[in-house]
């Protein structure tokens, strides 16, 4: 045990997603908790207002006191709190030394994947809680049904968001593995494809000889991972959209049943803003099932949560159906922020290919009558430049596309890398380079006509985007 209960733990990067959920954790299971960022957000100001201290900026003397540190992986050897730590013998350790720790005694079920995992994540807490259980949780975004990223609850389960970056999901010791998809993603720190794919391989590996894989059938990469676990003849459960192909049904024909289910979803309808679909059980059970989502991704989503809580806790699918209909799209997940004059401006987190394409097909579908502006702010030089050929192919579903300029983050510059490349490599109409903010909010401003809706995808601070636009359309109402 790293951690011991009553402790001060001191988190650098306490703002981030993924340490700010950590820290609502600890506060729930009892220790002092303080930390620190360049800048506070509302996530900082949430953990203060529940006890946490908290300091913008950083300086030696906010870790006095401390016991522990917790850092990002943004944090580097010589930041300024880490070497105060470290000269006075307090233990720094990343988000997977810990993991384990937050978790003991749980039942957990961890969701992977380079998409859908924050929202597969959000809906299998969701169904818990709507199914009377109370599960532990951390999740990569803020949650709609709750209004926050973590919580402690009382029952057996804890349910996490497994991040494979810097193989924070190395970690866990889940009892239930999700994979939703996997590709090539992070290539700051995955240097080729191959390595992101044994790192998923030997998240699989934590799994426990009684743990239960559950992969989505309609992705190639997560389908080799469960085949390599039935040979093994270990739990493995297999969802995707239409029954199951000629793969799965080999696996079926060389695997005991004991070891491989499969789960499919049919008859699928897009109705306004619902979704609804046949849940295809074994055993030739069959459920209606209706999601207030839209997309292929969502319904492959919503399989995994179903499948991962009647594994987990033996719910009744038709209890779990009521709870997942009332799910509410986790922040910047195909986020609705407005719907003014025939014009929607919609969030979304997308940053990576897969995650453009499985979000401008959803928004086809929820509005089939109407032109798709997507709106695209790239995340990192090294992403844009070690994913290039794949963004310029990604924008197909969208009518007309403007790009910003290239959100650094962690990153410094790589010569010859930027947004204006991307523009100029892409075959589509209407494509345009709008560098700033500004730039982009008078192109929607002067080209935009009702019906339209706009998808702002943006892993960055390009919301404001969104943010801008809609006053200027509410002023012109």
């Amino acid at each position: 045990m790293k951690l011991k209960t009553g402790q001060h733990i001191f988190l650098v990067g306490i703002g981030g997603s993924g340490l700010s959920a950590i820290a609502r954790v600890l506060l729930g299971q009892g220790y002092k908790v303080s930390g620190s960022d360049r800048s506070l957000n509302s996530l900082t100001a949430a953990l203060e207002r529940d006890g946490a201290t908290i300091y913008e900026g950083h300086d030696a003397a906010h870790i006095n006191g401390a016991d522990v540190l917790i850092i990002t992986s943004a944090v580097k050897n010589d930041h300024v709190e880490v070497v105060a730590a470290r000269a006075v013998g307090i233990p720094v350790y990343k988000r997977q030394d810990i993991m384990a720790d937050l978790m003991e005694g749980k039942t957990v079920i961890a969701v992977a994947g380079t998409k859908g995992k924050t929202t597969t994540t959000s809906m299998i807490v969701h169904i818990l809680q709507g199914c009377g259980q109370d599960p532990s949780y951390i999740v990569g975004g803020i949650m709609g049904n709750t209004g926050t990223n973590a919580g402690v609850g009382n029952s057996k389960f804890f349910v996490v968001e497994a991040d494979e970056y810097d193989n924070m999901f190395l970690g866990l010791k889940p009892d239930i593995a999700i994979i939703t998809n996997i590709e090539w993603d992070h290539p700051d720190f995955f240097k080729t494809a191959d390595d992101m794919v044994e790192s998923f391989r030997k998240f699989v590996g934590l799994l426990s000889a009684d743990g239960i894989l559950v992969t989505c059938a309609d992705d190639r990469l997560a389908v080799k991972l469960a085949d390599e676990r039935l040979g093994a003849g270990l739990k493995t459960r297999t969802y995707g959209i239409n029954q199951p192909g000629p793969y799965d049904l080999y696996l079926l024909a060389r695997r005991r049943r004991t070891y491989f289910w499969s789960y499919w979803a049919d008859f699928v309808q897009v109705l306004g803003a619902e979704t609804r679909f046949e849940f295809n059980m074994p055993e030739d059970i069959t459920f209606d099932i209706t999601i207030p989502l839209p997309g292929d991704h969502n319904i492959q989503n919503t399989l995994a949560a179903l499948i991962a809580c009647e594994a987990a806790a033996h719910l009744r699918v038709e209890d779990m159906a009521v709870a997942v209909s009332s799910f509410k799209p986790t922040a910047r997940r195909f986020d609705v922020r407005a719907d003014v004059n025939g014009i929607a401006i919609v969030d979304d987190y997308a940053h990576n290919p897969m995650s453009i394409k499985a979000v401008l097909e959803a928004a086809k579908q929820r509005y089939p009558e109407r032109e798709v502006w997507a709106v695209w702010q790239p995340h990192t030089y090294s992403r844009t430049q070690a994913l290039f050929t794949s963004f310029v192919k990604a924008f197909a579903d969208a009518d007309h596309v403007l790009i910003t300029d290239i959100y650094a983050a962690r990153e410094a510059l790589i010569e010859g890398v930027s947004s204006g490349a991307v523009v100029a490599a892409m075959q589509h109409p209407d494509v345009r380079l709008t560098p700033t903010f500004a730039d982009a909010v008078a192109v929607l401003s002067d080209n935009v006509k009702a019906p339209a809706v706009i998808i702002i995808m943006s892993a960055g601070d390009a919301p404001d985007i969104g943010v801008q636009y809609l006053k200027l359309l509410q002023g012109s109402t």
